[in-house]
């Protein structure tokens, strides 16, 4: 597990559970006749504090821990589709519920057929809220009891988005997993607006879990097994988020998720809060650390229990000429590369590393021609789906810890 190649893929999707499963947890909240469709976390191993699940969804298993890729508007930035996506060994995407919303519209795509048919993507999907969208718009934004109120980035539109709203508009494009409507705090922060903002997110969580039922119970849901997850939120306060996971946890929800870090605070402030906040989260309940990050937050953050994660840099980072490689982040707008012949990972079987070299895979960059951002996405997503089937198999064999000590540092650095 530690000589630094590969091993050979295995489809995910293939995988069975084990027999020592430990814990099982099945959501109950979907109408009767629908238990095919129910969400189950299951805990097959643990090992140094890294779990091994298996998720099951409406439209399939995830293996756990698992990266999800990220198709915010319904695709992947970088010219890739879903059978790209399967090549790659996705297992779960994530779109995104305010960019949908705003455009094409969740009822549009509710007319034909959900998200899973509109994108051709049969295997499970997770939407963010829109809340960290929201965030981003703090200049364009109001926020109240009631929900937030911001402009459309597209056309400057005064939209108002309700906890009722986001989960309606979820419920439309029928994912398997929702989120629900949250504050993202940036850091640092004053204490009492970071607390404050905690107890509102928790009577938005409550309502959002009211509203999905009422939504999944209806004889026309999209998807009437969809689940939703709570976040939890506190900065970089330890109390404050120990609190808000005691409470939230109160709500027996499917799944939960970290919030509101890599947005200001360091590396080692967010791996201390991750570490206290799961030991208060159910241990039966998958745990999603959201838009975290580089290999190396994801190794540190599985030792600490993590079970999900997602993540633009993977795509960001290809379209500008960076790939991720088994020996750390290489650069191939760099001068050295343009006449090496040999593949940009010689471990990895993607198609960029199969069929080209890093001088042609360099030419492409310097010609701006839409090949490179393709093949370099392509390449960094299968790195991130191996690195983590990866995980899963040291977890299995009890070798987590030698693989953290390996590769948590070595595959962040640049080459």
């Amino acid at each position: 597990m530690t000589d630094g190649v590969p091993h050979r893929r295995v489809k995910a999707s293939r995988r069975k559970p084990r027999a020592q499963c430990r814990s099982t947890f099945n959501q109950t909240s979907a109408p009767a006749g629908a238990a095919e469709r129910l969400l189950m976390f299951t805990l097959i191993k643990t090992n140094s504090g890294a779990r091994r699940g298996e998720l099951t969804t409406p439209h399939g298993a995830v293996q756990t821990p698992a990266f999800m890729n990220v198709a915010t508007q319904a695709a992947i930035k970088g010219g890739l589709d879903a059978s790209d996506l399967r090549g790659a060994g996705c297992q779960i995407a994530l779109s995104n519920t305010y960019h949908l919303h705003v455009r094409p519209g969740d009822d549009l795509i509710r007319k034909l057929g959900g998200l899973h048919r509109f994108m051709a993507w049969d295997a499970p999907i997770l939407t963010d809220s829109g809340g960290f969208q929201i965030f981003s718009l703090a200049g364009l934004r109001k926020l109240t009891e009631e929900g937030a109120l911001f402009a459309s980035h597209v056309d400057g539109r005064r939209i108002f988005m309700s906890p009722e709203d986001s989960v309606r508009i979820q419920s439309n494009l029928g994912s398997d997993i929702a989120m629900a409507l949250d504050e993202c705090v940036g850091i640092p922060a004053e204490r009492e607006y970071v607390k404050a903002s905690c107890e509102r997110t928790y009577r938005w969580l409550a309502r959002c879990r009211d509203e999905l039922l009422r939504l999944n119970a209806s004889e026309d849901a999209v998807n009437p097994g969809q689940a939703l997850f709570g976040i939890n939120q506190g900065a970089v306060f330890a109390d404050l988020r120990i609190e808000h996971a005691k409470r939230i946890s109160e709500l027996d929800l499917p799944g939960y998720a970290i919030g509101g870090l890599a947005v200001g605070e360091t590396h080692a402030e967010m791996y201390a809060i991750i570490e206290i906040v799961t030991e208060y989260l159910p241990k039966n309940r998958p745990r999603y650390l959201m838009g975290v990050g580089t290999p190396g937050n994801i190794i540190e953050s599985v030792a600490r229990g993590v079970d999900m994660f997602d993540c633009v840099m993977p795509a960001r980072n290809g379209r500008h000429g960076h790939f991720f490689t088994w020996d750390g982040v290489m650069n191939l707008n760099n001068e050295k590369y343009a006449s090496d012949a040999t593949p940009v990972d010689s471990a990895c079987n993607c198609p960029a590393c199969r069929e080209h070299s890093r001088a042609y895979l360099r030419h492409l960059l310097k010609a701006g021609e839409a090949l490179a951002m393709r093949l370099a996405v392509l390449h960094n997503l299968w790195f991130y789906n191996e690195l983590l089937e990866r995980i899963r198999e040291a977890i299995e064999a009890g070798e987590f810890e030698a693989f953290r000590q390996t590769y948590s540092e070595r595959l962040s650095r640049r080459i």
